[in-house]
């Protein structure tokens, strides 16, 4: 007993305790902004979608419409949540949770940019290890929607968690492959590194065609159109999350929503030069790096909402059919291609 006292008093000091507040403080400047970009992706796809489509979007909550995420907060959140009856309740109520946290942990990896003042990395953990770990965490929230859909105890569900299983693991392949690529033109697999092997190219110019591959398999990987198969209405009724009603439904479009951000922030980085300018000159070095990494990003999601107002949904077969017999081999070819390129003549970085 006395031991664990002494243990505790030594690890409840100010210093710790100040460590802890600042870890705490630098968690939720990561944290709130990605909510409030998540909240107002919402708005910028529907202005988006309405320019498309020769209409206007939402335009009478607040100036421009700029309220209505909050509305929309404000609704779902004094909704009645609904239970089914014939469900599994802990693991429905779970399965929203699982969606939406992996892909709001990602962010503590991925680097903003360098601060302007002192020169150092803008990064919540600098790890080396940051490629996988993005992988690794993002392919937790397939269990959210495969609970989601077991656990609702209706057909419709099911069948929508399947085919969202199915898509995810089936793209999560050639992404893997791409990325290994990137990964052997940067020599490393820590995300800094990585943006900084871009200094003289960006990587999307002699990767163009796993760029391009890349760009289509995060639609696949967010189920966005033309891939929203898990939640196609027309024969799901709503997908995997038919059953869920107010915030636990709110927590799968929030899972959506930051999976898309954090997907554009990830291929920003790969392909993008992260928080790189275009040319390395003035003016363009004169704005700080967080400022081009997110306009990098707003045009990666504008890509993602220009697909959905364009593109007809595939179906199912077609779905697969492009990523285990088109993406699969021509990804695995130009991993091989790279390591070839990379063994002959260096990688970028060097």
């Amino acid at each position: 007993m006395e031991l664990l006292t002494h243990y505790a008093t030594t690890l409840v000091t100010f210093d710790n305790l100040l460590m802890l507040a600042t870890t705490l403080g630098i968690i939720l400047l990561i944290a709130v902004p990605v909510l409030l970009g998540m909240a107002y992706t919402t708005w910028f796809e529907r202005k988006i979608l309405g320019w498309m489509h020769l209409r206007h979007g939402p335009m009478h909550t607040g100036p421009f419409g700029l309220l209505q995420p909050i509305a929309d907060a404000v609704k779902l959140m004094f909704k009645e949540p609904f239970i089914p009856g014939a469900s599994n309740k802990v693991m429905f109520l779970i399965a929203p949770m699982l969606a939406f946290i992996p892909v709001l942990v990602v962010w503590a990896v991925i680097p903003f940019g360098e601060n302007p003042f002192t020169g150092s990395l803008m990064v919540l953990a600098n790890i080396n290890l940051g490629v996988m770990f993005i992988l690794a965490v993002t392919s937790i929230e397939v269990y959210g929607i495969l609970l989601a859909g077991w656990a609702s105890n209706s057909k419709y569900p099911f069948l929508g968690a399947v085919r969202s299983g199915a898509q995810m693991v089936s793209y999560e392949v050639s992404m893997g492959l791409i990325v290994l690529a990137v990964i052997l033109l940067a020599g490393s697999m820590n995300l800094a590194d990585i943006v900084n092997a871009q200094k003289t190219v960006w990587f999307f110019i002699p990767a163009f065609p796993a760029f391009i591959m890349f760009l289509v398999s995060i639609l696949a990987e967010c189920n966005r159109h033309p891939f929203d198969l898990p939640e196609a209405e027309a024969e799901l009724v709503a997908g995997y999350n038919t059953e869920y009603s107010a915030m636990s439904f709110a927590l799968f479009f929030l899972g959506e929503y930051v999976a898309m951000i954090t997907m554009s922030a990830f291929t920003a980085i790969l392909f993008l030069g992260g928080w790189l300018p275009p040319f390395d000159v003035a003016p363009l070095n004169w704005i700080p790096g967080t400022i081009w990494l997110l306009l990098k990003i707003i045009a990666i999601l504008f890509f993602m909402v220009w697909a959905r107002g364009t593109l007809p949904r595939y179906r199912y077969d077609q779905l697969m059919r492009l990523g285990w017999k088109i993406f699969l081999p021509l990804s695995f070819a130009w991993l091989i291609i790279t390591a070839i390129a990379v063994k002959l003549l260096g990688n970028l970085a060097a």
